[in-house]
């Protein structure tokens, strides 16, 4: 059994996935800090931080591609009902390619997130809280995915704003 099975146990993982799809069509924005936002919802109460990319390249057998994606999103969340404080993760847009990993490189400190259908993840709370600090003394972070058609695709986000609005959104979330 793999840890994000065991740390997803008893539906969590039905109810992050809901709780992040309803993040990205929320017009619950209460703050911006520079390149990032805080976003909350009531009942559970919810409330994250997150940025779309600064930069985009999709490749494809080492060629530059244009593709369709759906919303690329970098998020940090917080969901007191569920014990949940400060999880990491992203959207690329696509459906990522069964079995495979993104890496996340913030300035220069490199993790691996595991994925499931268009979502990527860390596989522990640790994990989470070494991202978030590395976010929070970091300049940028890029994330490289691979699609299920085989494009790969490079994200690059700003971390300006990154520490006031993860730290206010963790806040309002107490």
């Amino acid at each position: 059994m793999t840890t994000w099975v065991i740390r997803a146990s008893l539906g969590a993982a039905l109810s992050l996935a809901a709780g992040l799809a309803a993040a990205q069509d929320s017009t619950n924005r209460v703050a911006a800090n520079t390149d990032w936002s805080v976003f909350v919802e009531g009942d559970p109460k919810e409330c994250w931080a997150v940025s779309g990319p600064k930069e985009t390249v999709n490749t494809r057998d080492g060629r530059v591609v244009a593709v369709r994606r759906g919303n690329i999103l970098l998020f940090v969340s917080y969901r007191p009902a569920q014990n949940v404080h400060g999880e990491v993760s992203f959207t690329g847009g696509y459906p990522f390619a069964p079995g495979s990993s993104v890496s996340l490189d913030i300035s220069g400190r490199k993790f691996e997130l595991f994925t499931d259908g268009e979502w990527a993840y860390p596989a522990s709370a640790a994990e989470d809280a070494a991202i978030i600090a590395a976010m929070k003394a970091g300049s940028q972070a890029v994330v490289v995915g691979r699609s299920a058609r085989g494009t790969v695709t490079t994200d690059t986000f700003s971390l300006l704003g990154f520490t006031a609005t993860v730290n206010d959104a963790e806040a309002r979330c107490r």
